[in-house]
């Protein structure tokens, strides 16, 4: 239809100067008769309705008939209200008040609004222009691009729906469909959006984006690539100009090489600068080091790796089948290269099968696979308990190889609920084969109490109590086989019948198994120590030897 009738109004072409008067004349009696501004036709209930102005046409033809087109050519301008449209040549229909407009087509509103097309159909009773093929409109350094494009004027809002592109001085979208209002600067794109910054490109079904702010509001399932990582979220905002956002409903942000991630309820993210700000269940998991951390408020940085959690916070290794699981009040993860450091601090509880602790702060390094309790650290083992001033963990393949207990070192294997082997010295020593000890050795004003077992009965026959300064203890299915010593230690043996209670144990004997996580969820159980059983302040010793 558009290029049949351009090639009609090419056929006028070579009218003389006198048809050029008489076309002018006609012209200036149409706009008088048809679009004077204080005319309307009596039928308009409408008030706000304003006719089309011819403002200037270089010829014009009178249509015949009932609602025949006028034909405008050359230079054609039309006003109205407050917008200019102007075009090559346009057919205009009187009793409808609309225009068909062809050929470097532009509209202009005020000194903001600037659109341009090869084809205008304009209905000034609603003022909705449509304009079709190479369609581009311009707004305050804002510029939209398409070949289908809708303007109601009435509303000042523009849309596409066959595909099209925004472009403004940070970036690009575009969508299959899209509309834009140049009062309030908000687009809203729908169906395979697009979102191409310098920085990053972002990816939706659904986006709402402010070209003054530059802020994209997210509304649908979204993905944001960029040279740092990946977000995926489908609610929240983000300045595409800043890197800045907020994010709801699980989001997540995951590292370029896809080994680490956070996940929270909202994620206060910060692109440029690396930084995650994670408020409610958040989870850091790092998948090369198969190291988990979460909380309910918590930080991570992507330049640097740091991770902080607290808030119910936990962490969860899962480097071996049988993982550790550990609360603490505060737990901090720090990177060095590929080396991460691990530090729990407040309240720590874990739990693994074969191996539970408790103490006031600790340290990880996988490094060395190396766990560091402080301040009256408490470890359990099968039917063992062994507290110290500080403790050391060795792992091999996050099995327990070696234990070092570094000060006041106590140890202590229950028989019954009656009789406990214990085990007492400066500094302790305790080898592991498949999580089962089978050496221990003790240093240093050592004192040992164990009871000799009768073999049928399983009842103990007698008390055996040891003093010297080195002991070492051979342990074959939980029982100890044999015992070695330095110098010749002091002995005394006491028959079951004979025993009192205060020979029963050993001086700071203390049976801490109320404490003693049980499984993985009770680590969150918070257990106080008895008064009675807290130990005294002791004098800080020389801990050289326990690296």
């Amino acid at each position: 239809m558009k290029i049949g009738k351009i090639a009609i109004l090419k056929k006028t072409d070579g009218f003389k100067s006198s048809s050029v008067k008489t076309s002018l004349f006609l012209l200036l009696f149409i706009t008088i008769a048809f679009f004077g501004i204080p005319q309307t036709p009596s039928s308009n209930k409408n008030p706000k309705i304003t006719r089309i102005i011819i403002e200037h046409a270089d010829s014009i033809e009178l249509g015949q008939g009932n609602n025949k087109p006028n034909i405008l050519r050359g230079n054609v301008q039309f006003r109205h209200d407050s917008a200019f449209m102007s075009c090559d040549s346009a057919y205009s229909y009187n009793l409808s008040n609309s225009f068909e407009a062809f050929d470097n087509v532009h509209i202009v509103q005020g000194d903001t609004l600037n659109i341009s097309g090869d084809y205008l159909n304009y209905f000034g009773n609603i003022r909705l222009a449509k304009l079709r093929e190479n369609v581009r409109m311009e707004n305050k350094g804002t510029t939209l691009f398409t070949d289908s494009f809708d303007y109601d004027r009435g509303k000042n809002l523009g849309f596409y729906f066959n595909g099209g592109m925004l472009v403004d001085s940070v970036n690009e979208l575009t969508s299959v469909y899209g509309q834009y209002s140049p009062d309030t600067k908000m687009a809203y794109f729908k169906n395979k959006v697009r979102l191409k910054n310098p920085q990053f490109t972002l990816t939706s079904d659904t986006l709402v984006y402010n070209t003054d702010t530059k802020v994209a509001t997210i509304v649908s399932p979204t993905v944001i690539e960029a040279d740092s990582g990946y977000v995926y979220t489908d609610k929240g905002w983000y300045n595409t100009e800043s890197g800045k956002s907020m994010l709801y409903n699980r989001s997540t942000v995951i590292s370029k090489d896809k080994t680490k991630m956070i996940t929270a309820d909202s994620l206060n993210y910060d692109r440029t600068e690396g930084r995650v700000e994670a408020f409610g269940d958040m989870v850091v998991n790092d998948t090369l080091k198969k190291i988990i951390i979460m909380g309910n408020y918590g930080y991570y940085d992507e330049n640097t790796e740091y991770t902080f959690a607290t808030d119910s916070a936990q962490m969860i290794e899962y480097s071996q089948k049988d993982s550790t699981f550990l609360h603490a009040d505060t737990l901090l993860m720090l990177t060095i290269d590929t080396i991460r450091d691990v530090r729990a601090y407040y309240g720590v509880r874990f739990y693994r099968i074969d191996l539970q602790g408790v103490c006031d702060s600790l340290q990880y390094l996988t490094v060395d696979s190396t766990i560091r309790l402080y301040k009256n650290p408490i470890l359990w083992n099968d039917s063992y308990q062994i507290t110290g001033d500080t403790i050391k963990i060795l792992f091999n393949d996050s099995t327990i190889e070696r234990m070092n207990v570094i000060n006041y070192a106590f140890a202590t294997q229950e028989i019954d609920s009656t009789y406990y082997n214990q085990l007492k010295g400066r500094m302790l020593t305790a080898y592991f084969d498949a999580g089962e000890i089978y050496q221990v050795d003790v240093e240093g004003n050592g004192e040992v109490i164990y009871y000799n077992i009768d073999n049928k009965t399983a009842a103990p026959l007698q008390l055996s109590k040891l003093a010297g300064s080195f002991f070492t203890f051979m342990v074959e299915k939980r029982k100890i086989k044999r015992i070695t010593w330095y110098t010749e230690p002091k002995l005394d043996i006491v028959p079951i019948p004979n025993l009192t209670p205060e020979l029963k144990f050993l001086q700071d004997f203390k049976d801490y198994n109320y404490l003693r996580p049980k499984n993985k969820e009770d680590i969150f159980v918070k257990q106080v120590m008895k008064a009675e059983d807290i130990p005294p302040p002791r004098r800080a010793r020389n801990r050289s030897r326990q690296e």
